[in-house]
């Protein structure tokens, strides 16, 4: 009979190896290297007794057409259209594509207390008024889950305040009747209620406490997630059972366990936000059903998460109130456009090198663009401190806020104030120059809708006439500089003819 053997699993990546290293040779985690037996079976071999055999010698000798033994060809498959049913938040059905598809697995991850419970269990209680949903706590009690969801309003009757004094009530006893919920942490009773309940869509809270019995690794262990995560998925494709499971996170932000997990499920999700603001973002890496990078905006208030109708207006200053160093820029997050404030300061250094931060924005990105300042436009910022940060602290990553950043810093070391009618879209080059970027049709129109008057934009482009604003295309950074800072007296004692003379300066700079 075949033997047992032993080999060493890493916990962080899932990385295998035949024997034990201090450092894992995948992801170079230390102490990360667990022991695992595996029992061997002569049956598992492709070419043992019992196995696969190969049909190889004998097709040769055969002179008929190879024929197909199980695949299909697209004209034989059968048309079955997916009908997606809505989640009950808007924000939500736009990240996931266009609502819940029946019978997939979708992975939320986040920070812990960052929402991902209050967000299931609300969406869980909207979708039990018209389908039949399964609440799975791994972490809590059931007392403790009502107890959160009586915070959150989730399952109660709406009670006049007459029938409250009469201590009667018309409404039926039973006011979840399509909400259950199971505290479970063993698989095999998990997968049991999926079977009997047939739900039409089930919460796992969380994947990491989840355990089957047959294996000895401990709960959140490499094996533990990736059996459990197959084992829901077979369940979940097979009686057509949507499956939204929460992960862990690790501290450097990624889902925690084996990367495996990511390749199961359909769609990956991550909740994101400062636990210190209110606004809460949830953004799509992976969909096999939609569109990625796709974000969907709540706010956390009182009595749980609510969606952001209009989020342009939550990363937008106030713009009644003129400040020095500001610029507005449209980002692209998908399909999604959002118009953000950029905020930047810049001052004199009081160390041997400038410090330079940034919050919400790229750091390398400003590295860049104070270098291309200073060599294109001739601004003497390599002994100034620089800080630059967006409105609402909503992470800007694409390229076509460089321009907005240039502008802003540039006002800044003027003390200048961007006309706040103004937004500015467009990617900064090395040599100075301004270029074009996606979805700029998409992003005038959401800078109309908001009351904005201008644009300065890339050239090379041709816009309709019926969008509303007035575009001003630029080439170089040198002239949205001079576009976006109109001539106005210094937030200072300088007098009016130096303000004229250092703007004549500005726009006679050669490259």
């Amino acid at each position: 009979m075949p033997k047992s053997r032993t080999i060493h699993v890493c916990n962080e990546c899932g990385t295998e190896s035949p024997q034990w290293f201090g450092k894992c040779p995948g992801c170079g985690t230390y102490g990360s290297l667990e022991e695992q037996t595996i029992a061997a079976s002569e049956s598992s071999s492709l070419g043992g007794r019992g196995g696969w055999q190969s049909t190889t010698r004998s097709s040769r000798k055969s002179k008929g057409a190879p024929q197909p033994r199980a695949s299909l060809k697209f004209s034989q498959i059968a048309e079955d259209v997916q009908t997606r049913f809505p989640s009950g938040y808007g924000e939500l059905d736009r990240v996931l594509g266009g609502g819940i598809v029946p019978g997939s697995l979708v992975l939320i991850g986040g920070d812990p207390g960052i929402g991902k419970s209050t967000l299931l269990l609300q969406t869980a209680n909207k979708l039990s008024k018209a389908h039949r949903v399964l609440y799975v706590s791994a972490e809590e009690s059931g007392q403790q889950v009502k107890l959160r969801a009586s915070r959150l309003g989730v399952g109660t009757i709406a009670v006049s305040q007459e029938e409250e004094k009469n201590g009667k009530s018309s409404k039926p006893p039973d006011a979840d009747p399509n909400l259950f919920v199971l505290p479970e942490t063993d698989l095999e009773e998990i997968l049991r209620e999926l079977e009997s309940l047939k739900p039409q869509m089930a919460v796992i809270d969380s994947i990491q406490t989840i355990y089957l019995s047959s294996l000895s690794s401990a709960p959140g262990s490499v094996a533990q997630v990736r059996e459990c995560t197959s084992a829901l998925m077979r369940v979940g494709k097979r009686e057509n059972i949507t499956l939204l499971i929460v992960g862990h996170v690790t501290k450097e932000g990624a889902i925690a366990g084996p990367r495996v997990l990511e390749h199961l499920v359909d769609t990956v999700l991550y909740f994101e936000g400062d636990r210190y603001a209110s606004h809460r973002l949830l953004r799509s890496v992976k969909n096999r059903f939609g569109s990625t990078h796709e974000i969907g905006i709540f706010e956390m208030v009182e009595h749980g998460l609510q969606e952001v109708l209009n989020p342009s207006e939550l990363f937008l200053g106030n713009r009644d109130e003129f400040a020095p160093g500001t610029a507005t820029v449209v980002a692209c997050e998908g399909t999604r456009p959002l118009v953000v404030e950029l905020q930047a300061l810049v001052s004199p250094t009081s160390y041997s090198s400038p410090r330079r931060s940034t919050t919400g924005v790229d750091y390398g990105r400003l590295q860049q663009i104070l270098a291309v300042l200073e060599k294109r436009v001739g601004i003497p910022l390599s002994k100034l401190d620089a800080y630059v940060a967006s409105a609402g602290g909503l992470g800007v990553a694409e390229p076509a806020a460089d321009l907005g950043i240039a502008v802003s810093v540039v006002a800044s070391f003027r003390d200048r104030v961007v006309d706040p009618r103004t937004v500015l879209i467009g990617e900064v080059g090395l040599g100075g120059q301004v270029r074009l970027v996606s979805q700029m049709e998409l992003r005038l129109k959401e800078s109309a809708k908001l009351g904005f008057k201008r644009a300065i934009v890339p050239k090379g482009q041709a816009f309709p006439d019926d969008l509303g604003i007035e575009i001003l295309p630029v080439g170089k950074v040198l002239d949205a500089i001079i576009a976006a800072i109109p001539p106005q007296p210094r937030f200072g004692s300088m007098p009016p003819m130096e303000e004229d003379e250092e703007m004549d300066e500005l726009q006679n700079a050669e490259y």
